[in-house]
């Protein structure tokens, strides 16, 4: 939303038997990341969990009056971008549960928030969001709210080398930007790729144009918190 952040809270429930020294490894890393980007950890809870880990963290920050940028005000016109490579997450996700051994490397293991992109695109975008669920169904949170549909080209969504194209529209984990503007966008902010990927449209729904420009419906197939039907 092009925020500052401020204050992390953080509730951790664990089984009895992890190991103290995976938790305080846990704890170093966020510590060390929230320090970074000038946040503190402010509170939360701890509890002992039945079955695995379960980990809520939630960040608060602040932003300008009447500039933050939100999911809600794409028009029609915008054209469509996101920062980075997309896919990476899924890709990798869909390795592990294949059976693959993988090297705790790359973004899935260690993403990157975008605050300074986001920062720098108040002013520039009118709408925005993370991939955090897939490129397709966070475009479909942005489209709802914004009461718009989008047309997207296949030839121009930033695969990332180690991913298909599904994985970039579906997979999810990738915590890029994804966001509209009617100015011009620089090819790179923040030292973070930019790329065009479509238009916002008049008519409801999402679309995909394929490599001779024909048009076909795009169905948010990445993760859905509550399932639900999707037309």
């Amino acid at each position: 939303m092009g925020g500052e952040p401020m204050a992390v809270f953080l509730s951790l429930a664990l089984p009895a038997n992890v190991p103290q020294k995976w938790v305080d490894r846990f704890y170093s890393g966020l510590l060390k990341l929230a320090s970074r980007h000038g946040a503190a950890l402010a509170g939360g809870d701890t509890a002992q969990s039945p079955d695995g880990v379960l980990a809520d963290i939630m960040v608060i920050g602040s932003v300008p009056r009447g500039r933050a940028i939100l999911r809600s005000s794409a028009t029609v016109g915008d054209r469509i971008y996101v920062t980075g490579k997309l896919g990476s997450g899924g890709a990798t996700v869909r390795r592990l549960y294949a059976g693959e051994r993988i090297q705790p490397k790359g973004t899935y293991f260690y993403p990157e928030p975008r605050l300074e992109v986001g920062r720098k695109l108040r002013g520039i975008a009118t709408a925005m969001i993370d991939i955090s669920d897939g490129l397709s169904t966070d475009l479909a949170h942005l489209c709802d709210e914004s009461n718009v549909g989008a047309e997207l080209y296949r030839s121009s969504i930033p695969v990332a080398s180690n991913a298909k194209l599904h994985d970039a529209l579906d997979g999810g984990d990738d915590y890029e930007l994804l966001f509209t503007s009617s100015k011009r966008v620089p090819d790179t902010i923040a030292a973070t790729a930019i790329t065009e990927i479509g238009e916002i449209v008049k008519r409801k729904g999402m679309w995909i144009a394929d490599e001779k420009g024909t048009m076909k419906r795009l169905k948010a197939r990445g993760w859905e918190h509550f399932l639900r039907k999707r037309s």
